[in-house]
């Protein structure tokens, strides 16, 4: 089973194509989370926010603890801005520690450069966004 990282915007259609892979940032999270500890910036998966319906695909999916889910808060929704900090810092110190991530680098910052894409876009259209996960 896989997993994939995934921008979701706020509202039915934003007009425009939110898709990022995502697979090779859910494979590093671990180590992307503590890098951006590192640098001072906000991790990825603190942008995470689930509604119960996605929580209830999740674990369909066989993903987490019935039990967490239940003990949810409302869906968060987060600023671009605060997102495009924490992709922008992470792009950045990847393009100056090139090995940072082993193999992993290249196909990582492609994901980094979607999400920031996709996050630019939506500040233009002063929308909120969440990060949401799926297995699959």
């Amino acid at each position: 089973m896989s997993a994939s990282l995934y921008i979701v915007v706020e509202g039915d259609d934003p007009g425009f194509d939110i898709f990022v892979n995502g697979r090779a940032l859910a494979r590093n999270e671990d180590a992307l989370e503590k890098m951006a500890q590192r640098i001072g910036v906000k991790p990825l998966l603190e942008f995470f926010s689930a509604d119960r319906n996605s929580m209830a695909l999740l674990l369909e999916e066989g993903a987490g603890d019935p039990e967490w889910a239940k003990t949810l808060p409302p869906p968060q929704w987060f600023s671009p801005e605060e997102g495009l900090v924490t992709v922008c810092t992470l792009l950045d110190h990847l393009k100056a520690s090139p090995t940072a991530l082993g193999t992993e680098t290249q196909p990582v910052m492609r994901e980094i450069e979607e999400f920031e894409r996709v996050l630019r876009k939506t500040a233009h259209r002063r929308l909120r966004w969440q990060l949401a996960v799926s297995w699959k």
